[in-house]
């Protein structure tokens, strides 16, 4: 065991095959997200719904039958599509 064992890594997760849809459908999941949670709105039956459609494509991409460990590769994609979404915005 190493004296940093037990603290976070600042790596992010890169998928072996770099599914850049996959990455691309975090990010606006994530920007709807953002989007529906903004106080007061009154248009949020249309953010609703592309969260569900987004949700339905990130659950079921073809990438997470050949993921080793789904539960890494979940974490590890929704912290890639924030680092990105933060570079972009930057």
């Amino acid at each position: 065991m190493t004296a940093n064992s037990n603290k976070r890594s600042s790596t992010v997760w890169t998928p072996p095959t770099s599914p850049d849809d996959l990455v691309q459908t975090q990010a606006a999941w994530n920007a709807t997200y953002n989007a529906l949670a903004v106080p007061q709105r009154r248009d949020t039956e249309a953010f609703r719904r592309r969260l569900l459609r987004l949700s339905v494509r990130l659950w079921w991409h073809p990438y997470w039958n050949t993921a080793r460990s789904v539960p890494a590769a979940r974490t590890g994609l929704r912290q890639l599509a924030r680092t990105r979404g933060a570079a972009r915005a930057a």
